[in-house]
Order: structure tokens, then C-alpha cells, then sequence
């Protein structure tokens, strides 16, 4: 991309909606429409959210019985399998990465380094994406890229009941351990904490 055309993409606003508790299944279809009818002149939006409980599978997971009540739900995001529900950030980033100029590996990166800036703390994993801390996994991550425009996100554990994971290898890693902001001793809302995670993204936006 030029400079020019990169200076007009970089001051693309960003619109940031708090939408509360939403079915899966509403968020998809809504992130598929938004997608599907966006053009050229769409700001990007970032839509923050939790989920009543549910598990989720990737593109490429196969399928999963699980041994208690909680529905299991087909996607088109990468990944495998995870959990959400009440207490967990859901942030979904509506991005034109075309229009920003970002590669989807760069995007990845900025997802999570988004939430490593939030949480003043956080690694990588090689092959395995998401934030990890002390080998304990905190954030899950998996996206869809059409036409160079994104949808789905991340998830973010803040205060919620981690037992729900259990029953499954969470993103596909036997015997993965999970964590959360709470028990970290950070001890904001999710609301204040999905907040903080959109500015910290908008923020590395600014700085491609």
C-alpha cells in the first residue's frame, strides 16, 4: 500500500459496541451479514460481548460429544474447539484488513498483543495461538477472513466458572490448563475489562 493510501486506512475510525449477553448462534449470523453487506466505506467495528454457555468448534474440528448440557455449536472461525460463557470478554473485531494494510499473521499478532498490553503480562505459544500465562491458557483466539475483511475474534477469561472446561482439551490440547483475570488479581467488570481490551486494540491499530 502507498503512504497515502496507508495514511487513509490507519485514520479509518473504529466503532466500538458493548452488545451484553447474545446467543452464539445470533452473533454469527450477525457478524456474517455485517461482513457479507460492508464495502469500501464501512468502518471497522469492534463488537465486545459474552455468550450464555456454549461450546464452539473451528472450521476444522471434528466433531464432539460432550458429556454435560452444553450445546455444541458449529463455526466457520479457525481453531478448534472452546468454551464461552457469562464472565468471559468476547471480542469481535469486524476489520477490513485490506483496507489496513495488515496481514492476517500481523492481525493474529495483534490480537493478542492487545490483550499481553492489557494484562501487563502474557505469551505466545509457537502453532498455537491465543495469550498464555504460566502455561495456563487466558485468552482463545480464532478469525475468518473474506475479501481481506475479518470477523469472530477473541476470548477473554476475566471472571467466569472455568469447570466447563474440563470436559473438553481446550483449542485441541489435551490436558490444557485455563485461567482468568480474577485469579491473576485483576479484578475489574468484564464490561470494564472488554472496554480496556478495545482501547488497548484501537491503540495498536494507531501504531501500524
Amino acid at each position: 500500500m502507498h503512504a497515502a493510501g496507508h495514511a487513509a486506512a490507519i485514520a479509518q475510525p473504529v466503532r466500538t459496541s458493548h452488545l451484553g449477553l447474545l446467543r452464539y448462534e445470533e452473533a454469527l449470523e450477525a457478524m456474517r451479514a455485517f461482513t457479507r453487506l460492508r464495502d469500501e466505506t464501512t468502518p471497522d467495528e469492534l463488537w465486545l460481548l459474552e455468550h450464555p454457555p456454549v461450546y464452539t468448534l473451528g472450521q476444522g474440528a471434528p466433531e464432539r460429544v460432550v458429556a454435560n448440557a452444553i450445546p455444541v455449536v458449529r463455526s466457520d472461525r479457525g481453531g478448534d474447539i472452546t468454551y464461552h460463557g457469562p464472565g468471559q470478554v468476547v471480542l469481535y473485531g469486524l476489520v477490513d484488513l485490506a483496507r489496513r494494510g495488515i496481514r492476517v499473521k500481523r492481525y493474529v499478532w495483534l490480537l493478542e498483543q492487545a490483550v499481553i498490553d492489557l494484562l501487563g503480562q502474557g505469551e505466545r505459544r509457537p502453532g498455537a495461538p491465543g495469550v498464555y500465562v504460566e502455561g495456563a491458557k487466558i485468552a482463545a483466539l480464532g478469525i475468518r477472513v473474506v475479501r481481506g475483511r475479518a470477523y469472530h475474534g477473541l476470548s477473554l477469561n476475566v471472571d467466569m466458572d472455568l469447570s466447563p472446561f474440563s470436559a473438553i482439551d481446550p483449542c485441541g490440547y489435551p490436558g490444557l490448563q485455563v485461567t482468568q483475570a480474577r485469579d491473576l488479581g485483576l479484578l475489574k467488570s468484564p464490561y470494564d475489562m472488554a472496554d480496556s481490551l478495545a482501547k488497548a486494540l484501537i491503540a495498536r491499530f494507531d501504531h501500524e
